[in-house]
């Protein structure tokens, strides 16, 4: 076989092995996607801290006449 036709075979052949290692990288990763995200949101939960209560806060009879009467 020529050179030049074994030179391009093999740049083909190279250029195949790139493309399928990305695609099934990106397979991969689109396989672990759904078990990723869970896990983010497992561990984010996990590390906030509990939002604080409202405190209520004490009114009497006259402020609410007040705030109704106008």
């Amino acid at each position: 076989m020529p050179l030049f036709v074994e030179a391009i075979f093999i740049s083909i052949a190279m250029l195949l092995a790139f493309f399928a290692a990305f695609f099934l990288i990106f397979l991969l990763a689109l396989f672990l996607s759904p078990i990723e995200r869970s896990l983010s949101k497992f561990i984010w939960d996990h590390t906030t801290p509990p939002a604080p209560t409202p405190t209520p806060v004490k009114t009497t009879f006259k402020d609410f006449s007040r705030k109704h009467n106008m």
